[in-house]
């Protein structure tokens, strides 16, 4: 059973490189190329300009940098489309044979911040998560692990769904909250792995994400503003302490803000984590 995303992943040069003779099988999409700003898609198949997957993604790259207020990219983000499910499986294997069968990946070296998909019925869900990590690490010098993810979650959802609420996600703390979870921001912080993030730590991070930036102004500005010290930040200072010295009660308030999630609110969407 595969796990709840497409997982982003930011990997070190040294990490999962391997001998050219492992991808000479199956090569990277570079047919058709479209590149429009700090953006490159790279197809094995025709894909026009005014194709509904590249329009999105320059809708999401705007969203996502307006209601951020990220500042200017400094690097480009190449999107890798394959055609099908087995073209793009057998590189990934042969690429990157360490990673997880998942539909899509980030990832992110010194040398290139790369997206890979292929073209599936859940194409545009899995663009939008991983393209929103390849815009974080074009911008910001350092992204924590859960505010990658849970961010890379939020904006999974399009943005036409009522509330934005991603119905997973909200079942899912529903669930935990009626058996006693309670949140703790300060335990995310801590996970420094992608391994390490289970099913709970992916909807807690998107719900505090959502908290964040629909719960109120202050609560919104916080979060910008924190982002904004990662454009430049060696090291990410922690954002759990900030929430606890500007926002009163922060966990009691996230505990209540879920609570009026409504499992009926919008249409239900397929369990990511069923990819």
């Amino acid at each position: 059973m595969t796990t709840a995303f497409a997982a982003g992943l930011f990997l070190l040069e040294a990490v999962g490189c391997v001998m050219p003779s492992r991808t000479e099988a199956v090569r990277l999409p570079a047919r058709h190329q479209i590149r429009t700003g700090r953006l490159v898609i790279r197809s094995d198949f025709k894909l026009d300009e005014g194709d509904p997957l590249v329009a999105e993604l320059h809708d999401l790259r705007r969203e996502v940098r307006e209601t951020l207020n990220l500042p200017e990219p400094q690097r480009t983000v190449a999107v890798y489309l394959f055609r099908d499910q087995e073209r793009y499986t057998q590189y990934m294997h042969a690429a990157h044979p360490r990673l997880p069968a998942r539909r899509a990946f980030f990832i992110g070296t010194p040398g290139e911040l790369a997206v890979y998909a292929y073209l599936g019925a859940q194409v545009q869900e899995d663009l939008r998560h991983e393209y929103t990590h390849g815009l974080l690490h074009a911008s910001l010098s350092e992204v924590p692990l859960w505010l990658d993810e849970g961010l890379a979650e939020y904006f999974e959802v399009n943005g036409t769904l009522p509330g934005r609420i991603n119905q997973d996600h909200a079942r899912g703390l529903a669930e935990m909250a009626s058996h006693g979870w309670r949140p703790n921001l300060q335990r995310l912080e801590q996970l420094e792995d992608v391994a390490e993030m289970q099913r709970a730590d992916y909807q807690e991070a998107w719900a505090w994400v959502h908290f964040l930036l629909h719960e109120s102004d202050d609560s919104r500005q916080l979060l910008v503003s924190y982002l904004g010290e990662l454009a430049t930040a060696r090291e990410a200072p922690s954002l759990a302490a900030t929430i606890l010295s500007e926002l009163p009660a922060p966990d009691e308030r996230l505990a209540a803000y879920i609570a009026t999630f409504s499992a009926d609110d919008g249409r239900a969407r397929l369990s990511s984590w069923e990819r």
